[in-house]
């Protein structure tokens, strides 16, 4: 690991509600850091125009210095891969990635053996790592059985990542509130 990557492998969650500002929010902070070889993994799979819209406005809001890698599922393994010679990875977003895996289905054994992979990733990452993730718990139960595994699912997600993450920010209508600072 060179003296470039040793000093700044920060992990960086950046979690809030739809439309508060994560997205945007993330994307600033990365691309303040210094540095040319900018990847964003993404973990969205457009099924319809309106998806396939907001993944094309996305793109373009990230500018020509992004790399993109279009990553379901396997996060972990691309985070090991690039970060070794990447000076910002952006991963947009870990909501859409439990999704994901829901979807392959696993339970809640099975996505938590992912978590712990993508947790040990993070620890070992070579250079900054920022996350996005969507707060899903702070509304009304959901009425069926499948939205509210999801909801549980995103909530462990998020508690695991936010235990190894350095930083982790709120947004709440456009304003960052820090609550975890750096160690």
């Amino acid at each position: 690991m060179d003296e470039r990557h040793a000093m700044n492998n920060t992990t960086t969650l950046v979690i809030g509600g739809c439309r508060s500002g994560k997205s945007s929010h993330a994307l600033g902070l990365a691309n303040a850091l210094p540095g040319k070889k900018k990847i964003f993994i993404a973990t969205s799979v457009p099924t319809d125009t309106e998806m396939e819209a907001r993944v094309t406005k996305h793109r373009q809001e990230r500018g020509e210095d992004w790399v993109t890698a279009e990553v379901p599922v396997k996060i972990p393994g691309t985070i090991d891969e690039a970060s070794a010679t990447a000076d910002v990875i952006l991963v947009d977003c870990l909501t859409l990635w439990t999704s994901n895996l829901m979807f392959q289905g696993l339970d809640q054994p099975g996505i938590d053996q992912h978590i712990q992979v993508l947790a040990t990733s993070l620890e070992h990452a070579q250079c900054p790592v920022f996350l996005v993730s969507n707060e899903v718990g702070t509304g009304i139960v959901p009425e069926n059985a499948l939205a509210r595994q999801f909801r549980d699912m995103a909530g462990f997600v998020n508690q695991r990542i936010a235990a190894v993450a350095d930083n982790v920010t709120w947004m709440v209508a456009g304003i960052a509130v820090p609550i975890k600072p750096a160690r």
